[in-house]
This record gives structure tokens, C-alpha cells and sequence, in this order.
């Protein structure tokens, strides 16, 4: 008989938390939470770059990776892709010439890659990546697979990266001209993204470039001005996503800025109601405030006191009727 294939899953999660925060230009604070959670491995990673170098000084990177067959692949991209997109970039901040050298710097990033794959034998993993590049004057966003990026302005949200899942549409096309199928919303059945870096096993179609293949690295791009409405950035992997909807998120968000003043504690908290709503992945967030955030209010902080006053006695007189 054959050995029993080991399970994704833990019988306990690991609960420890990696946290980081810092601040950028433009009174901009960020701060990270990580957890491996029930995952039997850790197979997310991040980059955070609050302030690039050089004539780039006052730009910042920020990008989530969220591995897949291992976590060699989303190692290596969080590692190498800034790199790739900086090469291209002018100061001139031309939004369009950026979104380019965001785009190509994917497909490069793909490219070195595969070579490095080939050499080492990673023709499995990959990765799926959501990453923001902040300038003086715009927010470029870059998703590709199913991390997803929400940016709230004026306690709603203003806007959202779309998932790249095989059954959309666009994305079904694209895989079955490339001879593969969509079968139970995978690619031939087992790849749950139809974007990603890596999974070099999905991108053999002959006479394709590399965006036609059944699993494409081109990222979507997207650039919005930056406005003085501009609260808050969120950068997640589908941990969060499976379990929270982007409202949902923003709203919890908003509500424990009032009554925190630690960035690291929001994160840790978004991870917590992850984990109790039942998330069973890897849990990774960045949470980026722009100067229009919400505040600490000390008296946002009394009236929440209160409520878990109240409640607390609730549950005790409940238990002493029981």
C-alpha cells in the first residue's frame, strides 16, 4: 500500500503572530499581522518597503504573497519582484509608464523565476500576489491571483482588486484556448487561481507568450489619485477574504481605530475574528492608515469599556439562571 498523503491541517492551530509597523512619507503608518493558523505550513510572505531609495525616496511598496504547493515560490517573488518593478520606473511618477514597468516587472520576476525552478526543481509552486505602490500624487495597485486589495475613503470603500478565479468569464477563455479545462471551478481540476508567478506546470502552451498561458503572471493595474478622503489601504491574502467581505472588513477596521493606537493590535485583531469566523489558511494582513484615518478617542474607548461591562454581566446572569 501506498503512504497516506499528510494532511494541509494541524490538530491545533499555531496561534503565534509575526507583527511589524512603521511609518512612511507623507504621514502615512502601516503596520503587518502573520499567522500560520491551521495550516500545517506557513506559506505566506511579505514585502514592506515604507520608503524606496534614491530618486524614489518618497515612494513606498507594500505586497502581500500567498503561497501555494509550498512556500519556496512566494519566498523568492517577495524577495526579487520590487526589484524587477523598480528597474522600469521613472521619478516623473507618469502613471501610465509605471503601470507598465509594474506589469513588466511581474513578467520578469516570472521569467528569472523559471529558470531558477528549473535548476532547482519547483516546477509545482507558486504564488498568488496583491501589492501597492504609493507615490506623492497616486496609489497603483497589482493583484494577481486571488489576495485581494481594499482601499476606504469616508468610512466606505472606494475600491476593491478583483479575484482571478478559472470560472470568471475572461479568465475561462484564456485557459481553455490554452488547452486546459475548468472543472469543479478549478484549472483541470486542481489549481484554484487561474494568475499567479510560478506553477510553471500551467504555463507549457506552445506559441502562447507568457499572459496566455493557462496561468497568467500579467497582474491587473490599477491607479487612482490620492485624495485627502483617503483613510485607510488594506493588503490580504485569502484567509481573510474567504471569511470577511470587503465591507465588512472596512467597517471593522474604522471602528477599532477609534479605540486603538496601536496598528499591530488592529492586524492581530482582524487575524482573531479570522480564526474564530472559522478560517482554516494561513492568515496575512498590511493595513496602511493615510493621514484622514480615523483617531484614537478616548471617549470611543469609554463607551466600548462599557459595553463590555454590560455584556460581561449579561453572560454572568445567563450562567447563574442556567
Amino acid at each position: 500500500m501506498g503512504s497516506a498523503i499528510p494532511s494541509p491541517y494541524l490538530d491545533r492551530p499555531v496561534l503565534d503572530k509575526l507583527t511589524e509597523e512603521g511609518c512612511a512619507r507623507w504621514g502615512i503608518t502601516y503596520a503587518l499581522g502573520s499567522m500560520q493558523g491551521w495550516r500545517a505550513n506557513m506559506e505566506d510572505f511579505h514585502n514592506c518597503a515604507p520608503q524606496l531609495g534614491g530618486q524614489l525616496a518618497d515612494w513606498s511598496f507594500f505586497a502581500v504573497f500567498d503561497g501555494h504547493a509550498g512556500s519556496t515560490v512566494a519566498q523568492y517573488c517577495s524577495q526579487h519582484l520590487l526589484g524587477h518593478i523598480l528597474g522600469g520606473i521613472e521619478p516623473e511618477d507618469n502613471p501610465e509608464k509605471v503601470k507598465e514597468a509594474i506589469i513588466e516587472g511581474f513578467l520578469q520576476t516570472d521569467k528569472h523565476l523559471h529558470s531558477v525552478a528549473r535548476r532547482e526543481g519547483w516546477e509545482r509552486g507558486g504564488t498568488t500576489v496583491v501589492a501597492t505602490l504609493i507615490s506623492p500624487y497616486y496609489i497603483y495597485f497589482a493583484n494577481c491571483g486571488d489576495s485581494r486589495a481594499i482601499l476606504c475613503r469616508s468610512g466606505q470603500v472606494c475600491y476593491s482588486t478583483e479575484d482571478h478565479k478559472p470560472y470568471s468569464p475572461l479568465e475561462k477563455e484564456r485557459i481553455e484556448s490554452a488547452g486546459g479545462a475548468v472543472t469543479l471551478q478549478r484549472i483541470n481540476g486542481s489549481l484554484a487561481v487561474s494568475r499567479a508567478l510560478g506553477d510553471f506546470s500551467y504555463k507549457g502552451a506552445e506559441n502562447r507568450t507568457p499572459s496566455q498561458q493557462m496561468v497568467s503572471p500579467e497582474p491587473e493595474v490599477c491607479v487612482l489619485e490620492r485624495s485627502l478622503a483617503d483613510e485607510f489601504l488594506v493588503l490580504a491574502c485569502d484567509g481573510v477574504w474567504d471569511i470577511i467581505s470587503n465591507e465588512d472588513l472596512c467597517a471593522f477596521i474604522h471602528n477599532r481605530l477609534r479605540v486603538c493606537t496601536d496598528l499591530r493590535d488592529v492586524c492581530t485583531q482582524v487575524i482573531d475574528l479570522c480564526l474564530y469566523k472559522g478560517s482554516l489558511d494561513n492568515i496575512s494582513i498590511i493595513l496602511l492608515c493615510f493621514p484622514g484615518a480615523p483617531q484614537f478617542s478616548a471617549e470611543a474607548l469609554h463607551q466600548e469599556a462599557e459595553l463590555d461591562d454590560m455584556l460581561e454581566s449579561r453572560v454572568a446572569g445567563i450562567s447563574i439562571k442556567a
